[in-house]
């Protein structure tokens, strides 16, 4: 179970690849409250209230995140972490700031740049460790160091096999060098689950890695 739907949150594959930038929201029935009822009940921690922001909003946000990233995997990963922030975080949003839409956005443009932040980090360090790799003279532990930059780029390779929340768990322990109590008070995951997740996922690479290595042997 992803961390969206343990917190109530619908599938994001309604404003997934394929779709428009801009997708038009579903239909309200009647009988919903409106849009300050909504704020009002979300912000004292009603779970229905999660799902009818979802409804409203998930569109606006995944266009944000769609203009920013291209249709894909990584603005369909911002538009449900927005909703998780936002979520976890909700005793910090006051109806009488503006309306829980603004604020929406708002953790929006966050996790955008966080995830820019992320993409630069990655891109450095396998960029700082093939500059390496090449620096050395031959001889000089450059096997070591290949193994290093293969395993890098073999754990990069991982990370876009994989679904959410294992991928952004398996990223802010390794590219952000998280504790595992850090990445559950950042997420809102349980402990137990980000370690079984991370425990899964490295047997996972391991399991690839060995297969890869016996493939390689003449």
């Amino acid at each position: 179970m992803s961390a969206g739907a343990g917190l109530g949150l619908r599938s994001v594959a309604p404003y997934g690849s394929g779709m428009g930038t801009e997708p038009t929201p579903l239909h309200r029935a009647p009988s919903d409250p409106d849009d300050a009822e909504v704020a009002r009940r979300f912000s004292a921690g009603d779970e229905q209230a999660l799902a009818w922001a979802y409804e409203r909003w998930a569109g606006q946000v995944h266009g944000m995140a769609v203009r920013a990233f291209g249709p894909g995997p990584d603005a369909e990963d911002v538009t449900q972490q927005t909703f998780i922030a936002a979520w976890t975080g909700r005793a910090g949003y006051a109806a009488g700031q503006g309306p829980l839409p603004g604020w929406l956005v708002g953790i929006c443009r966050h996790k955008i740049a966080d995830t820019w932040a992320r993409r630069d980090r990655q891109r450095r360090s396998a960029d700082a460790a093939a500059d390496d790799a090449r620096s050395r003279p031959p001889g000089s532990g450059s096997v070591e160091v290949d193994s290093v930059v293969a395993d890098r780029v073999l754990l990069l390779g991982e990370l876009n096999r994989l679904g959410q929340p294992q991928r952004s768990i398996i990223e802010l322990a390794f590219f952000d060098d998280l504790t595992h109590a850090q990445i559950s008070a950042r997420t809102g995951i349980p402990l137990g689950t980000v370690k079984s997740h991370i425990r899964r996922t490295l047997e996972r690479l391991r399991n690839r890695l060995e297969a890869d290595g016996a493939a390689l042997q003449p």
